[in-house]
């Protein structure tokens, strides 16, 4: 997960939000040394970058560990090339070091 540049908690909003207790010790023992509090920042951040749109993921070929071939099925965008991949057009899906599948343009990716 990549980190938003920090501000201070002084500058901060206090916001209570109530978290199942099993939930709040899986997120302390997912943030290690980051701390619970700044994972949760993060993965709202995420959430609100993805779904305005404005999410841009950076990867390089290095982070593709295998490929699959699919038919987009709205239009999407390769993550290494920002191209566009037209609904219904051939893409293919790359498997991430990290675990994530995500659309590339069969152009983006040398396959010799």
């Amino acid at each position: 997960m990549r980190t938003l540049p920090r501000i201070s908690t002084t500058e901060m909003e206090v916001t209570s939000i109530r978290l199942e207790q099993t939930l709040k010790q899986k997120l302390k023992e997912l943030a290690g040394n980051q701390g619970y509090q700044a994972l949760i920042r993060d993965i709202l951040w995420n959430y609100v970058q993805q779904k305005s749109g404005n999410y841009r993921p950076n990867f390089s070929k290095m982070d593709i560990r295998a490929t699959i071939e699919a038919f987009a099925r709205k239009d999407e965008s390769c993550v290494l090339t920002g191209n566009l991949i037209p609904e219904n057009e051939l893409m293919l899906l790359g498997l991430t070091i990290h675990g994530d599948l995500v659309p590339l343009s069969m152009e983006s990716i040398d396959n010799h």
